[in-house]
């Protein structure tokens, strides 16, 4: 293979290699905003505030996700979405998704939620 050659796979491979590492990231954005839309948003509302359309008539009322997530690991976070708010000493109506959601979407509907206390 000629220098020529070699140095135009070694920029194609790269390119491929580029493009994977920032397209898995936005791919599970995607799919955590699109869980939190179809799984948290009827309770917890667009914005995390709780305002939800059955989040309003829920007694305790849900969770303002700014509010209860600041200054909490992701580890923590995981579990209440996995095992639900009774696991964690919160209210019983905050169900466990640990059956419904695998670990890969659990960890990108945590950071997806985080995104709620920067706003």
């Amino acid at each position: 293979m000629s220098t020529n050659g070699f140095i135009k796979a070694a920029v194609v491979l790269a390119t491929g290699l580029w493009l994977t590492t920032w397209a898995a990231p936005a791919a599970h954005a995607q799919d955590a905003k699109q869980l939190y839309k179809e799984k948290c948003n009827t309770c917890h509302g667009p914005n995390g505030k709780g305002d939800g359309p059955v989040g309003k008539a829920l007694k305790p009322p849900p969770a303002d996700l700014d509010t209860v997530l600041k200054g909490k690991a992701d580890a923590d976070i995981a579990k209440i979405i996995k095992e639900g708010g009774k696991a964690v000493g919160k209210s019983a109506l905050m169900p466990a998704f640990g059956s419904k959601f695998t670990d890969e979407q659990i960890q990108a509907l945590v950071q997806y939620v985080k995104g709620f206390s920067s706003k």
